[in-house]
């Protein structure tokens, strides 16, 4: 582990630490458990496993392709400031997560990667890193190698990493948050736990927008209703397996 990846990945699990005692502090779901089902299932498997293990995999992958492909020689944004370079990768990586998520909820073979992301049915900080692991490989392929393709500064993916993972810890969150005007800009757990709401039909394919919710806005998927909150989350049925390859291998049953 390089000594960035190390450093960012010290950075997020102090950023989960802060985000769990802020639920326990302002609950958006008073009552919901701290070790609720599949916490450690998600902690460890998606968490660890996945986001952290498999993720320095696929980027040391790209790495290597770039070594022997050379597709970084031409330093496309290798001159611009670095906080430009990360803006702008965040943008771009965004409105890609954006339009694939609201794919992935209108194409059955799609939701079929993404129905382990919906199956918790207490969502909280640690939550957001259930998802299956050919849906990590597609979206963090799509995410380091415009980073490293076009020759940004070697600090630009281990940034974007930490801000990705932290953002996505928060908008889980089981925290109660009133961000007012900023929420037609940044999204936040106010909109985001409404996208994994199963009792409010208003909310049925909305908010699909993680870090920029004016890509919701924009595109007319926006739900943000007043004096409201979500209380039920999941799938909606029982059958789904409650073992993490049970989960992986779900996503490939005949029908």
């Amino acid at each position: 582990m390089s000594a960035s990846a190390f450093w960012a990945t010290g950075i997020i699990a102090l950023g989960g630490l802060v985000l769990l005692g802020l639920e326990r502090l302002f609950p958006y779901n008073p009552g919901q458990k701290i070790f609720r089902e599949g916490f450690w299932l998600d902690l460890f498997w998606y968490t660890i496993v996945q986001s952290l293990i498999l993720g320095l995999l696929i980027s040391e992958f790209i790495f290597w392709l770039d070594r022997h492909g050379g597709f970084s020689r031409g330093h496309w944004v290798s001159d611009w400031p670095l906080a430009v370079q990360v803006l702008f990768f965040l943008v771009l990586h965004d409105l890609y997560i954006y339009l694939f998520h609201k794919a992935q909820h209108y194409n059955k073979w799609l939701y079929r990667l993404h129905e382990a992301h919906h199956s918790v049915k207490d969502v909280d900080w640690v939550a957001g890193s259930r998802s299956h692991p050919l849906e990590i490989v597609i979206n963090q392929t799509i995410e380091f190698a415009p980073m490293i393709f076009l020759g940004a500064n070697p600090l630009v993916p281990a940034i974007k990493g930490v801000i990705s993972a932290l953002w996505g810890m928060y908008i889980h969150s089981n925290l109660a948050m009133n961000t007012g005007w900023l929420q037609y800009i940044i999204n936040g757990p106010e909109m985001h736990r409404y996208h994994h709401a199963i009792d409010d039909t208003k909310a049925f394919r909305k908010n699909f927008a993680t870090k920029f919710a004016f890509w919701d806005w924009i595109f007319g998927t926006a739900y943000l209703p007043a004096n409201k909150r979500a209380q039920k989350y999941g799938l909606g049925f029982s059958r789904y397996p409650k073992t993490y390859w049970g989960q992986v291998w779900y996503a490939f049953r005949p029908k």
